[in-house]
């Protein structure tokens, strides 16, 4: 099934969810520099294109910009170099209508813990315009998709695990069944079992619903599993994209691991401890 969706994307006429053109991004850092003035470079002139219908994955160690990237597409985040377009609208000039067209997850999502799963994606759909009748039950459909029980939408956030937090983050994203949707390394955390929920519900966004997805991880496995093709991202640049083959027969064959070292001369486990301290 991938492969058939893969070569598709490639056949079709291709239409641009995201556009990103020689896009930069720098902060200051926030430990003190001796000599002062340093910044660094989290985004370095990056341009990709994110294809209707297509899941893309941006792979990278933790550090590597992903999480910038993601905050830029998303209009949280102004680029200081470059442009970002979001079927066909500029994300500075058109925010409103482009955040109208997306929404994200990222591992941080914030909820009203005392709340329960229910009363608090009610809540977010209100906010979206969509009545509390027709909310609940598309809530009650996407969290036993998402293997959550009945019983369990009605207890407090605070007492559910995290992963359970996290599916309910990927459930209030779709909730307003958004054209693309931007997931900021959505399973980081997650045990097995609800990293393969998770990711089955993804394939079947795109799948049923015309969804686009914009995934990071730094999950080799999970870019493997549900990427029609892949960005490596490496301090800031884009270091390679293709369809995970085309990048085993660019790099030498071998795993998407093989890859990722040929790129960066390190493996990926040993590059997230080494860039923990960069901005994400």
């Amino acid at each position: 099934m991938a492969i058939q969706v893969r070569e598709r994307i490639r056949v079709e006429k291709k239409t641009a969810a995201l556009a990103a053109c020689a896009v930069s991004k720098a902060f200051r850092p926030t430990r003190v520099v001796p000599g002062g003035g340093m910044t660094v470079r989290a985004v370095d002139a990056v341009s990709l294109s994110v294809w209707r219908g297509e899941i893309y994955g941006l792979l990278g160690a933790n550090g590597s910009g992903k999480s910038t990237l993601i905050r830029l597409f998303s209009t949280l985040l102004t680029p200081d170099e470059g442009t970002v377009s979001i079927f066909g609208l500029d994300i500075d000039r058109d925010e409103l209508a482009v955040k109208r067209l997306i929404n994200r997850v990222s591992v941080e999502a914030s909820f009203f813990k005392k709340l329960s799963a229910m009363e608090n994606l009610v809540y977010a759909g209100r906010l979206y315009g969509v009545p509390p009748d027709e909310s609940r039950s598309k809530v009650v459909s996407i969290l036993r998709r998402l293997g959550i029980e009945d019983a369990r939408m009605k207890e407090p956030l605070e007492k559910l695990s995290r992963g359970m937090q996290q599916k309910v983050a990927i459930a209030r994203a779709f909730l307003t069944t958004p054209m693309l949707l931007l997931l900021d390394e959505p399973t980081t955390g997650l045990d097995i079992r609800s990293k393969r929920e998770v990711q089955t519900f993804v394939r079947d966004l795109r799948d049923e619903h015309d969804a686009t997805i914009l995934l990071t991880t730094h999950d080799l496995d999970e870019a493997a599993r549900l990427a029609d093709r892949i960005g490596i991202l490496h301090h800031g640049r884009l270091v390679a994209e293709g369809t995970p083959e085309e990048l085993a027969v660019q790099h030498g064959g071998g795993t998407l691991e093989d890859v990722f070292m040929t790129l960066t001369g390190r493996r990926l486990d040993d590059a997230d401890a080494t860039d923990a301290e960069r901005p994400t």
